[in-house]
């Protein structure tokens, strides 16, 4: 069993929209990912992204037009020299009450089973509460980044009492923090 690096995607890797990111025109890039995607491809580290994407079940992009845009980050990415070795993610919207969508871990779960993972070896990137309590939920080392939603959530983790995650300030930096401490 290998460990993994689980990174949201809306947020960590790409701008958060309000109204969803719904086609390629839509996604941007943050600044840095390309960088830190390259160190963390030169690790032993299978990077996964594990994403609620709730805009499938709200009827607001097809499940072809995500994989679409999944597909192209990838390949963008690749491009990059960077690397994703999987994308998985959550369709229902949140009063479907599924065991997939973070905060709960279906998805860390899942993959764990899928590419025979460590989960207590592994760390999740994410930009919002939810992310870090299925990580907590899975046994991963959960990263708070500040990008996205980041700086809000950071005050509502606080607020309601959490501990067992760190705070970076985007990809770059928990990239930084995974390669010394997740193998």
């Amino acid at each position: 069993m290998h460990a993994a690096v689980f990174l949201d995607r809306d947020g960590v890797i790409n701008e958060n929209r309000a109204d969803y990111v719904k086609s390629w025109e839509e996604f941007a890039f943050l600044p840095g990912v390309f960088d830190a995607l390259c160190r963390l491809a030169e690790s032993d580290l299978s990077i996964i992204v594990a994403s609620n994407q709730s805009a499938v079940g709200r009827g607001l992009v097809s499940r072809d037009e995500l994989d679409t845009i999944n597909r192209t980050m990838v390949d963008r990415i690749h491009k990059e020299g960077g690397r994703i070795d999987a994308v998985l993610y959550c369709p229902h919207r949140p009063d479907e009450n599924c065991t997939c969508r973070k905060p709960r871990p279906g998805l860390l779960l899942q993959a764990a089973k899928r590419f025979d993972l460590n989960l207590a070896r592994s760390c999740l990137v994410g930009d919002a509460v939810s992310d870090v309590a299925a990580g907590l939920a899975a046994g991963c080392r959960p990263i708070l980044v500040l990008t996205g939603r980041g700086n809000e959530e950071l005050v509502r983790l606080r607020a309601d009492g959490y501990d067992g995650y760190r705070v970076a300030t985007d990809l770059k930096e928990a990239v930084d923090w995974i390669l010394d401490n997740c193998h």
